[in-house]
């Protein structure tokens, strides 16, 4: 009998050596958690991608709604008295698949407009039947402060998509949509635009091409036989923004010498993909 407990004791010890050695050198804050995560990346423990989504899970309980919403005056909104007629445009130019419904003024939102619903509409013949407050979801409203662990919580549970965000005073400060939050821990959300991580132009046919916002000005210049500035700006997103004045949203577009510049992805941080039409063959077609 004591053969077998001392037979055990070195395994036991190891064992308990190991669990002090673990307790000892816990993370005793954020920052010790995060060079630990990083220390295990860089031994092959945990992958880069792995690594980032934890930094960004860590990141989202420490942020607020006000760090990420898109502001009052880049909503894109529906009125409420607006006609299909009307609205489609708006739809249709926004690509988004939510909007904000609002009264006398964007202080007052309504409800919310899923375009889904409109299918109904426009391709069943019912455009005579179409009463856009019959047709309004709830909308939802949070204030600036709170947690984006917690919106995240509220919106999964709720199987809301997007929220109104009202400050302290309780008017419209902007809005915020799930994927808004998604893209602090994962990065950002790719679409149906993307291509390869490794291409800055993408050809499309003779005529259209694909481009990276972030592509540098004297590579786009030698694909395109250009000649845009790189002394203000390092790339040609840049210099796209500069033309515009602000941070153009979807669809916007804008024609610089013999190339026409559709902006295909955006934030209201900045462009992330453009499609560029060659002008002369732009003109030709009546585009």
């Amino acid at each position: 009998m004591n053969e077998d407990r001392s037979s055990n004791e070195p395994t036991q010890r190891s064992w308990f050596e190991r669990l002090g050695q673990a307790l000892m050198g816990e993370p005793q804050d954020r920052e010790q958690l995060v060079e630990l995560l990083r220390d295990a990346e860089q031994r092959n423990l945990l992958n880069p991608d792995a690594l980032a989504m934890i930094e960004g899970v860590l990141q989202v309980s420490e942020m607020q709604v006000r760090d990420i919403m898109i502001p009052r005056s880049q909503m894109a909104i529906i009125e409420r008295e607006a006609q299909l007629s009307e609205l489609l445009p708006v739809v249709i130019e926004a690509g988004h698949s939510r909007y904000p419904v609002i009264g006398e003024n964007k202080d007052e939102v309504i409800g919310m407009l899923l375009a889904k619903d409109l299918l109904s509409f426009t391709a069943g013949g019912e455009a005579d039947k179409f009463n856009l407050r019959d047709i309004l979801r709830p909308a939802v409203f949070v204030p600036e402060s709170k947690r984006l662990d917690v919106l995240l919580k509220e919106f999964r549970s709720s199987r809301n998509h997007m929220a109104i965000v009202v400050d302290e005073y309780g008017g419209v400060a902007g809005l915020v949509t799930i994927e808004d939050v998604l893209e602090q821990i994962v990065g950002e959300i790719e679409d149906e635009y993307d291509f390869d991580e490794t291409a800055a132009i993408l050809k499309l046919n003779e005529h259209e091409f694909t481009v990276k916002a972030l592509t540098p000005i004297d590579e786009f210049n030698e694909y395109f036989d250009t000649d845009y500035s790189d002394e203000e700006f390092d790339t040609i997103g840049g210099v796209i923004t500069n033309s515009f004045g602000h941070v153009p949203k979807r669809n916007e577009t804008v024609v610089l010498g013999e190339l026409e510049f559709r902006i295909m992805r955006a934030d209201k941080r900045r462009v992330h993909l453009l499609k560029i039409v060659r002008r002369q063959e732009a003109t030709e077609s009546g585009t």
